[in-house]
């Protein structure tokens, strides 16, 4: 698998502290729509691995994060940039919705 794990006690060290922009993925097991979305994100993952990171964060497993970033729905999809969320994808989305908004935040970093 090309996603990374995290939990509330990896976070600060995978998300907040990277140098790399990291996407995390809020989701849950019994949800339906983020079971939907994991394979796109992989596919994601591996394909934008030169500029992009992308992390799933369980929120039923690590509610601290989950709650620190006011997440009310999943999935919930963050972009963070030097340690900042600079865009957020809320709901199940076709790849090609994903990767255009990711590009879009991605190129405006350069």
């Amino acid at each position: 698998m090309a996603t990374l794990t995290i939990t509330d006690s990896t976070f600060s060290t995978e998300v907040l502290t990277s140098s790399t922009s990291v996407l995390v993925d809020f989701w849950a097991q019994w949800c339906g729509p983020c079971r939907q979305i994991a394979p796109a994100l992989e596919e994601i993952s591996t394909e934008m691995a030169d500029s992009l990171v992308v992390a799933k964060l369980n929120i039923d497993e690590n509610p601290q994060t989950a709650a620190q970033f006011g997440i009310t729905s999943i999935p919930t999809m963050i972009l963070f940039r030097q340690g900042s969320p600079v865009h957020t994808i809320v709901g199940a989305q076709p790849k090609h919705a994903i990767v255009q908004q990711l590009q879009t935040h991605l190129l405006s970093a350069h």
